[in-house]
């Protein structure tokens, strides 16, 4: 299976849809009355979120800060099936918020501010280029793409490159083998000034960023009119849409995108790629696909609070731990494992199974004390800053988005063995796993054994 890694700044896009029945009393301003909120990746994110739901292994490599967008953002990719690597961005992370009343929207709120330059890249994330498929730089102006580490790191790729631009963004690397502006685009980034039809604009100003950018080829959209195709030769391929009734069109350039290069990942010509795209977008804009799929999770207890935390923390360089674990009959190997993992940091945040995911791995008779009593028992402890349910087998999901600096596992690992399950998952954001050892004779299913033969004996 083709593995796409996309690259670029990612968004948090957020709809309020209400209904607007009066004029607020202190000011010319309709009201809105909330009736539903959605939440899903925008930028780059759903660029990958796309071509995770077409069935393909897709990593995202972006900047996320640590507060609770950023927080969302990995949950909703998470769970979606998109491998997170995320850079460190200082401030907020970037959020779009529409206020829409039936569907039109009233107002647009931008938040996170100016972009800031994201942080020092990890090696598992540059290590991610390195394997990749096929490569989608999709930029939308905010600074991954500038990022000296990343910029080097796609020059060198052996993958297919396709790259979205944005007219706050850098130029392309070099060899790029396709630039997919749109006809907006393409004007402001060449300083043409648009005189004629959208077809000689397109292949004039085509052409010399094709030249400029050295890159392979440029696809210049032009909405429904399709795609020109500007490549080493003089005359263009003109690719036109296939006439439909035009829906929201959000989105149809990263659908563009995402498809020429999973083409490219499957060894397809430039020209079979933007036709292929050219078809896709059209079918996005006419039919949108459906709402993102959201977290299965059952609820996290605390996620609000060890987002904070974790900001917080961060905010004076602070190290965040985390560690996980059913914790069901909390005894004295438990506690002496929290607090050997809170010595290791600033904070320490426990990821604790559900009740479901503890009978998906103990049996149906565990757990005995139920998630809320476990949660407050763990929560009532001095060495413990927070705590965060999960119902997945694994913590993976609530992991990459808390992305600690140390995730701590108890001593089944203590004698060596094979790689700790969630090393690999850890290292994609700089963080370190360690062990620390258990205490010696308590175990949670010796006590419930235990208690059963004393039981059985009184019988």
């Amino acid at each position: 299976m083709s593995r796409l890694v996309v690259v670029g700044d990612t968004l948090l896009d957020r709809d309020v849809d209400g209904a607007v029945r009066r004029i607020a009393p202190d000011a010319p301003a309709p009201v809105l009355d909330e009736e539903h909120v959605r939440e899903r990746p925008g930028g780059a994110g759903l660029a990958a979120l796309l071509a995770a739901a077409d069935g393909h292994r897709v990593a995202l490599v972006t900047a996320l800060a640590d507060d609770a967008a950023g927080a969302r953002l990995c949950e909703l990719l998470t769970a979606a099936g998109v491998e997170v690597h995320a850079l460190p961005l200082p401030g907020a992370t970037p959020e779009k918020v529409r206020l829409r009343a039936h569907g039109q929207v009233l107002l647009r709120l931008d938040r996170g501010g100016d972009p800031q330059p994201p942080g020092d890249a990890p090696p598992a994330l540059l290590d991610v280029l390195r394997t990749a498929t096929a490569i989608l730089v999709s930029d939308y102006g905010r600074g991954v793409a500038r990022h000296p580490a990343v910029r080097a790191a796609l020059a060198d790729a052996t993958a297919p490159v396709v790259w979205d631009p944005h007219p706050k963004g850098p130029p392309p690397v070099p060899d790029a083998r396709l630039v997919t502006p749109n006809l907006a685009e393409v004007c402001a980034l060449s300083g043409d000034a648009g005189g004629g039809s959208s077809l000689t604009t397109a292949q004039r100003a085509g052409h010399l960023l094709r030249q400029r950018w050295r890159a392979g080829a440029v696809a210049v959209t032009c909405g429904g009119e399709g795609a020109v195709l500007c490549h080493a030769g003089p005359t263009p391929l003109v690719v036109p849409a296939p006439a439909v009734t035009v829906g929201d069109t959000c989105g149809a350039g990263d659908r563009f995108a995402v498809t020429a290069a999973l083409a490219l990942a499957d060894g397809a010509l430039v020209s079979e790629a933007v036709q292929q795209a050219v078809a896709a977008a059209t079918t996005y804009v006419s039919a949108p696909p459906p709402v993102p799929r959201q977290a299965t999770a059952a609820e996290r207890i605390g996620a609000d609070d060890a987002g904070r935390l974790v900001a917080e923390v961060r905010a004076r360089h602070g190290t965040v731990v985390a560690t996980g674990g059913c914790f069901d009959l909390l005894h004295a190997g438990h506690l002496a494992t929290l607090r050997a993992a809170r010595q290791l940091g600033d904070c320490l945040i426990v990821c604790l199974n559900s009740d479901a995911s503890v009978r998906g791995l103990k049996g149906p008779d565990r757990p005995l004390t139920a998630e809320a009593d476990r949660c407050r028992l763990l929560a009532a402890l001095d060495c413990v800053d927070a705590v965060v349910v999960f119902d997945e087998p694994t913590p993976e999901a609530v992991l990459s988005w808390l992305r600690p600096d140390v995730w701590v596992k108890g001593g089944d690992y203590a004698d060596g063995g094979p790689e700790l399950p969630e090393a690999d998952l850890v290292r994609r954001w700089g963080g370190q796993t360690v062990v620390v050892p258990y205490l010696d004779g308590r175990s949670t299913t010796r006590t419930i054994a235990a208690a059963r033969a004393a039981a059985g004996s009184r019988r």
